[in-house]
C-alpha cells in the first residue's frame, strides 16, 4: 500500500504540474498566477468537495498510506473541468523559458520526494507535493525572474542599438484597452506619407518589443509604433528607457487588470510612465481620468482627443451617420461610419498628425480603415448569419460598444445572439460589472448564451433583472465550443451573433 500511495502521489504531481505550468505560461509567467487560478478552480462547484477531501487527506495522510492514496487520487483527477489536454488557445509551448521553469520545479519536487522516501514519509509527502504544485510553480517563477532578465538583456541591447541605427520616430501606445486597435489604425493613417512599422499583434512587453525591433525594423523605417502593456508600476518605465518614444498615447483607463493594480488611480500612475522623455502626449479625454491627467501634465505638448467634443484638438465624431475627423474644429476628412470605437480613431489620427503626416493624407486613408482581428471584426458564418467577433475584448466600455454594433447590423425579425463568458480581471468590481453586462445583453439580444462558470452567476443575475417579456432566451453552456455548436444549430441568414470575449480553457 505504501508503494501504491507513492506511485499514485507522483502521478498526481505530474498531472498537477502539467496543469499549473500551462497556467503559468498563459499568464505570462507572472508569479502567483498558478496559485490564483488553482484557488479559482478548487472553489467552484463539486471541486469544493474534492478539494476539501484532498486537503483533509493530506493532513491525515501520516496516519495511514490509504488516506495518502485517497488524497493523491483527489488531486490527480481534480479539479473537475480543467482539461489535461487543453484546447484553447492551444497546448503548452515548450519554449526555453517553459522548459527551465518545468525542469527546476520537477527537480525541487524530486529532491523533496526522494528525501521523504528515505525518511519513511513517502506517501504523505508525495500527496502534499501534488496538492501544493501551484505554490511550487509560483515560487520557481519568482526565483527565476533575475535569470530571465539576464537572458533578455542581450536581445534588448540589440534592439536598443537597432533603434539608434535606424533612428525612426518612435510612437508608444498604452491603455487599459484599445491599444492594438489604435496601433493598427495609426499605422494605416500614417502609411500614405510615412514608412511605418507597428509592433506585431500584441507584442507589448520587453520580450515582444525587443523581438519586434530586431526582426522587423529595417533601414529606411520612418516611424516605429510600439504597443506597451503593463501589470504594475515600473514595467512601462523600463520599456521607455530603451525604446525612447518621442510621441506617446494613452487610449483609455478602465478596470481591466484591476485585480493586479488595486485601483484605477494606480492604473493611471503605471500607464503615465509612457510620457517620460516624450515631446508629445496624446490622450483620449472622453475618459475622465485621462482628462484630469491632461491638466496635470507639464513640460510636454498635450493633444486632447475626443469622440464627442468637436472642438477637441483632434476629434472623430459620428455626424449624421458619417465619420467626421476634425483638427482644432476644422474638418480634415470624413468616411462611412465604421464598426470601431471612434475614440481610437481620434487618437490614431492625432498620432499621425504628431509625426508630420499631412491632413490630406490622413483623409485619404480614413475610408479604408482596416478591420482588426477579434476586435469587432465582421465575418459570415457557415449558417449565413453575420458574426461580430469581439473575442479579444474584456472591458465594460468595449462590451457596450460591441452590443451597439450588434444592434446596428440587426434586422427586424432576425435573431440577435450574444455569446459571452463575461469579463475577467476586474478585481472587486467584476461581479457587479458582469451583472450590469448580463442585464444589457439580455435586454438587447433575442438569445443570450452564457459560457463557463467564471461569471455565470453574475451574468444570470443581471439577466434576471430584465422583465420576462423583454428578456432574451437564456442558454448556459460549459465551453466555448459548445456555444459555437449552439449557434451553428440555431442561426440562419439574417441573424447576427456577437461573440463577446473568449476565455482560454484554463479559466473555469
Amino acid at each position: 500500500m505504501r508503494i501504491a500511495a507513492i506511485v499514485v502521489g507522483l502521478a498526481a504531481v505530474a498531472a498537477a504540474d502539467r496543469r499549473w505550468l500551462l497556467v503559468a505560461q498563459r499568464e505570462h509567467y507572472v508569479p502567483g498566477s498558478a496559485t490564483r487560478f488553482a484557488l479559482r478552480w478548487w472553489r467552484i462547484g463539486p471541486n469544493r468537495v474534492l478539494g476539501a477531501a484532498a486537503v483533509i487527506g493530506v493532513v491525515l495522510s501520516p496516519l495511514t498510506p490509504v488516506v495518502a492514496l485517497i488524497a493523491a487520487l483527489a488531486v490527480a483527477v481534480g479539479p473537475f473541468g480543467f482539461p489535461l489536454r487543453p484546447r484553447a488557445p492551444g497546448p503548452m509551448v515548450w519554449t526555453p523559458r517553459a522548459r527551465t521553469v518545468a525542469a527546476v520545479t520537477v527537480a525541487l519536487q524530486a529532491v523533496v520526494a526522494a528525501a521523504a522516501v528515505l525518511l519513511g514519509a513517502g506517501p504523505p509527502v508525495a500527496a502534499a507535493i501534488a496538492l501544493i504544485s501551484p505554490l511550487a510553480v509560483d515560487a520557481v517563477l519568482a526565483a527565476l525572474q533575475p535569470l530571465e532578465a539576464r537572458r533578455a538583456a542581450p536581445f534588448v541591447e540589440r534592439a536598443r542599438e537597432r533603434l539608434r541605427a535606424v533612428h525612426p520616430t518612435v510612437v508608444a501606445i498604452t491603455g487599459s484597452y484599445g491599444k492594438t486597435t489604435t496601433k493598427m489604425y495609426a499605422a494605416h493613417l500614417m502609411a500614405p506619407a510615412r514608412r511605418v512599422v507597428p509592433s506585431p499583434r500584441s507584442f507589448n512587453n520587453r520580450a515582444g518589443l525587443s523581438r519586434a525591433v530586431n526582426e522587423h525594423l529595417t533601414p529606411g523605417t520612418e516611424v516605429f509604433i510600439a504597443e506597451m502593456g503593463t501589470y504594475g508600476r515600473g514595467e512601462i518605465a523600463e520599456l521607455v528607457e530603451w525604446v525612447q518614444p518621442q510621441v506617446s498615447a494613452i487610449t483609455a483607463i478602465g478596470p481591466v487588470h484591476l485585480e493586479r493594480f488595486g485601483s484605477e488611480d494606480e492604473i493611471v500612475r503605471a500607464k503615465s510612465e509612457i510620457f517620460a522623455g516624450a515631446r508629445t502626449a496624446v490622450l483620449n479625454v472622453d475618459n475622465d481620468r485621462l482628462a484630469a491627467l491632461a491638466e496635470r501634465l507639464t513640460g510636454i505638448d498635450v493633444v486632447r482627443c475626443s469622440s464627442r467634443d468637436a472642438a477637441a484638438d483632434v476629434a472623430a465624431i459620428d455626424e449624421g451617420g458619417r465619420l467626421v475627423v476634425r483638427r482644432s474644429g476644422v474638418v480634415v476628412g470624413e468616411a462611412p461610419l465604421p464598426d470601431a470605437p471612434l475614440e481610437n480613431i481620434a487618437v490614431a489620427a492625432a498620432l499621425a498628425f504628431a509625426v508630420g503626416v499631412p491632413p490630406e493624407a490622413v483623409a485619404s486613408a480614413l475610408p479604408t480603415l482596416p478591420p482588426v482581428a477579434n476586435r469587432q471584426s465582421l465575418e459570415r458564418l457557415s449558417t449565413g448569419a453575420l458574426a461580430v467577433d469581439d473575442t479579444f475584448n474584456s472591458n465594460p466600455a468595449g462590451c457596450r460598444a460591441a452590443l451597439s454594433t450588434l444592434c446596428r447590423h440587426a434586422t427586424a425579425g432576425a435573431k440577435r445572439v450574444v455569446v459571452t463568458p463575461g469579463m475577467v480581471e476586474l478585481g472587486p468590481v467584476q461581479p457587479a460589472e458582469n451583472r450590469v453586462w448580463g442585464a444589457l445583453a439580455a435586454r438587447a439580444a433575442t438569445d443570450l448564451v452564457v459560457v463557463g462558470l467564471t461569471n455565470r452567476r453574475a451574468l444570470l443575475a443581471g439577466a434576471a433583472e430584465v422583465p420576462p417579456e423583454e428578456r432574451a432566451h437564456l442558454v448556459v453552456v460549459d465551453r466555448h465550443e459548445h456555444a459555437v455548436a449552439w449557434v451553428r444549430a440555431h442561426t440562419a441568414a439574417g441573424d447576427v451573433v456577437l461573440y463577446e470575449n473568449q476565455l482560454p480553457d484554463h479559466y473555469p
